[in-house]
Parts: structure tokens; C-alpha cells; sequence
């Protein structure tokens, strides 16, 4: 897949109109039946719209929920809710290893966006999280399974707009704001503890390294803390660069250089990059001011567990 996927949210609506219907149980028609009075009422159900601005009915109170991506995951998990069935995280054959003690024992049921249907099944949902999914057949597939089926992700939103649309799917808007208001104050926190600094955040491929937009994720992570970006990277775009090549290398170079892979061939790439004379003459090689950060986290699209990674990093590298 594209090494960052299209940034996005669900529906932004969710500020401004929660819930678009909400409706309970149906009241008891006086001319019914006692037998059929006897009978267990439906779930209450409320009415959402996902991030293709399509009104679903989903469960007033899920119980089963699966997540099809690690930003879908992370915010559930935020949330107090575990869900019944995951993917593997972006780049992996696993979950993301930061989220891996939250989800010890949780069925995978395939890869991101890549669900395997059986496995869907078997977990019986009653709500899917199906991040930014494209495939309209698999989605399809999926809507067999269960109806309330949402693409959470719109190619515009930032990370904290997606995490409340997902909040609303979840019916826990206001659990979803005390963990931003939480995230908010943990940045005030760490603000005063680090110095001001210019910082290059910089994914190595295969290809070569991109450097990160402002508007993505991680990036957006050191602005709320107030840091710079090299005159070349100061772009308010919501994706990544072009692979630069070895002469382009001064376009990643900034007083602190944040450097992550996502896969072996990236790995094995930057390594032997390292061993360059170009890599060798950026200043935040030549003042011990790179810091290897991980790419399953930093390279995503973004959720409240994955903000406190970069936080911490971020933290741990300029603090003192």
C-alpha cells in the first residue's frame, strides 16, 4: 500500500451534530397481543453518518465491535472498549507493538483493510470500523455481516476530528473529549519542559526518504508542541514528500532529525545510507541529533495512544 494512506476523519459532522437520530425501543401498541407484548424488545438503535456522508443505523450501545485499521483501534481502546476483532498494523504481519498488551487475545481477522470475511464472521459483529476503505465490494461484504458497517476516515479531517467521529460511533462523546482534554494538558505539560528546536520528520522507503507535511499526524503532534519545521518542509499539506534522492538530502536535514522505517526493505535502505558521505554532512547527523522513531506509529494517520508515543518521543529527545 501507499506509504502513508490519505489523511482523514469521520464525518465532521460529529462536532456540530452529534447524532443525526437517535430513537429507543418501541413503546407497546395497546391493540397488540399479550403474547406478542411478552416478546424481548429490538436494541435501540441510533441513525450516524459515516465519512461518505451515509446514514447507517448502528447499535445505541455496541457490544461486538471489530476495527479494521490501528487508528480505528487506538481510539477504541482510548475509549474503554475492547473490541472482538482487529487487523494487523500498518506495515506488520501483527498488531502494532504499542498497542500490543491492550489486545493480547483479540482475534485478528486479517490484515489493514485487507479483512478476511470468515474471520468477520466468526467474531459476530454488531458494529465495523472500517477506517478509510475504498474496495466497495468488500464493503459490501462487510454490510452482509452487519449493516452498521462506517468508513470513519475522510480524506480531510485531522486525527482529533476522526477520534471524535469515532467517539460518536461509539456513543462516548463526552469520554471522547476528557481524552483530548487529557492529551491537551499533558501537552501544556510538556511544552514547558522542552526547548524551542526545528525538527525534520522523515520516513526512509525504499526509495529513498519523505519527509512529512505539517498536516500529518506526527506533525501535527510538534506543532501542538510548538516546533518548527525546515524551510523546505514548512508545507501545509496532509501527506508526505516524493522519495528524495541522495541529492535531495539536505531537504531532510533540521537541527533535530525524527527518522523511521516501516518495513525490512526500508531498514535495510536507510542503513546503508547511513554509510554515505551525504547522510554523514547533515548537521543533526554531525550533532548526534538523530533519534530512530517508530514507523507503525509516526507514519499512521493517527489516534489518541499513538499521539502520547510521539508525545513521549518528542519529550525524551528535547527535554533538558
Amino acid at each position: 500500500m501507499s506509504p502513508l494512506r490519505r489523511v482523514g476523519g469521520l464525518f465532521a459532522a460529529a462536532l456540530a451534530a452529534l447524532t443525526v437520530a437517535a430513537c429507543g425501543t418501541s413503546s407497546t401498541d395497546s391493540s397488540v397481543a399479550p403474547a406478542a407484548a411478552s416478546q424481548p424488545a429490538a436494541p435501540a438503535t441510533r441513525e450516524v453518518k459515516d465519512a461518505t456522508g451515509t446514514l447507517i443505523k448502528i447499535p445505541a450501545e455496541p457490544k461486538r465491535v471489530v476495527t479494521l485499521t490501528q487508528e480505528d483501534l487506538d481510539a477504541a481502546l482510548a475509549l474503554g472498549v475492547t473490541p472482538v476483532g482487529i487487523t494487523n498494523g500498518q506495515g506488520l504481519d501483527k498488531p502494532p507493538a504499542y498497542l500490543a498488551d491492550k489486545v493480547r487475545g483479540i482475534p485478528v481477522v486479517g490484515d489493514l483493510l485487507q479483512p478476511v470475511i470468515d474471520k468477520v464472521v466468526e467474531v459476530q459483529p454488531d458494529l465495523i470500523l472500517a477506517g478509510d476503505m475504498q474496495d466497495k465490494q468488500i464493503l459490501d461484504q462487510l454490510r452482509t455481516i452487519t449493516p452498521a458497517t462506517l468508513v470513519t476516515m475522510a480524506p480531510t479531517d485531522d486525527w482529533k476530528l476522526s477520534f471524535m467521529g469515532v467517539g460518536n460511533a461509539l456513543n462516548k462523546l463526552d469520554e471522547a473529549k476528557k481524552v483530548l482534554a487529557d492529551y491537551d494538558a499533558k501537552v501544556a505539560e510538556a511544552k514547558a519542559r522542552i526547548k524551542p528546536a526545528e525538527v525534520s520528520i522523515v520516513r526512509w522507503n525504499p526509495q529513498g526518504p519523505s519527509w512529512m507535511e505539517k498536516r500529518q499526524f506526527s506533525s501535527f503532534v510538534a506543532t501542538d508542541l510548538g516546533l518548527t519545521r525546515p524551510k523546505a518542509q514548512d508545507k501545509d499539506g496532509t501527506a508526505h514528500s516524493m522519495p528524495l534522492s541522495l541529492e535531495a538530502l539536505s531537504d531532510i536535514d533540521g537541527e533535530w532529525l525524527f527518522l523511521s522505517t516501516l518495513t525490512a526493505d526500508g531498514e535495510k535502505a536507510l542503513t546503508e545510507v547511513k554509510e554515505t558521505p551525504a547522510f554523514k554532512e547533515l548537521k543533526a547527523v554531525k550533532n548526534d541529533h538523530v533519534v530512530s522513531v517508530d514507523g507503525s506509529v509516526w507514519s499512521t494517520r493517527g489516534a489518541p495512544l499513538a499521539a502520547q508515543v510521539v508525545l513521549d518521543d518528542l519529550v525524551k529527545a528535547l527535554a533538558g
